[in-house]
């Protein structure tokens, strides 16, 4: 069974960075990754992904220029390096996975993670 591990959540100031990891387990690292985040209140939204071979990358309008994706396949984890950081960016991010192809919606995604929480205080 797959599963997914995210971590690196916490509070930070408003101009901070914060780095978020999630580790695959249970499969091989085959797959299309994926972060997600969602705010009280509001409806899930897309973040990043990037490709089974960490060639190409995806970024949602609200972070282009301040969030960059990696992967390491070797460790079977994605990271969401997050730069400039907002007060709106606050929200739990989630992590997510499927097989190809490359999908910025959630409802392609097969697997998911707990979400870890990211607060930016002004």
């Amino acid at each position: 069974q797959v599963q997914l591990v995210e971590s690196g959540g916490g509070l930070v100031q408003a101009g901070g960075s914060l780095n978020l990891s999630c580790t695959v387990s249970g499969d091989t690292f085959n797959y299309v990754m994926a972060w997600f985040r969602q705010a009280p209140g509001k409806v899930r939204e897309f973040v990043a992904a990037i490709n089974t071979i960490g060639t190409t990358m995806y970024f949602g309008d609200a972070v282009k220029g301040r969030f960059a994706a990696s992967r390491d396949n070797a460790k079977n984890t994605q990271y969401l390096h997050m730069s400039s950081l907002k007060p709106e960016d606050t929200a739990v991010y989630y992590c997510a996975a499927r097989a190809y192809p490359d999908t910025i919606w959630s409802t392609d995604y097969d697997y998911w993670g707990q979400g870890t929480q990211v607060t930016v205080s002004s």
